[in-house]
């Protein structure tokens, strides 16, 4: 397990791993960003981070990076097996709510979000 060293006790460990102190934002979150390698200053507005509290994760991640990336992998991992899993367990609710019809004076909004639906799935 990694420990805050201390010059960074900007960084704790919660039960939700290593946290950035005083937020519920955990290293993992940021460095969903920091491996897409999006700039700090855009990972500190999206968190709305204080310039000391991103440095802090920053200098932390690139301190202890195999450590980090080791229980980052885990992280996601774990979050792609709940995936499947809550996928699996809802695909029969899933399919008999997508197979009901609209409620009366609703066909119009329905139309609207199918369209809408179409166009977004024949972007990707």
């Amino acid at each position: 397990m990694i420990e805050a060293a201390k010059g960074q006790a900007g960084i704790i460990r919660t039960e939700r791993g290593l946290t950035i102190a005083g937020t519920r934002i955990t290293l993992y979150d940021v460095m969903d960003y920091v491996t897409a390698q999006y700039p700090p200053k855009f990972i500190q507005g999206l968190f709305e981070l204080t310039e000391e509290q991103i440095n802090a994760a920053l200098v932390y991640i690139e301190a202890n990076r195999a450590a980090v990336e080791a229980e980052y992998q885990i992280v996601l991992k774990e979050a792609e097996e709940l995936r499947q899993y809550y996928e699996e367990k809802n695909r029969d609710l899933i399919a008999r709510l997508a197979a009901q019809s609209p409620k009366p004076g609703q066909e119009a909004v329905r139309a609207k979000l199918q369209a809408a639906k179409a166009k977004f799935e024949s972007r990707s």
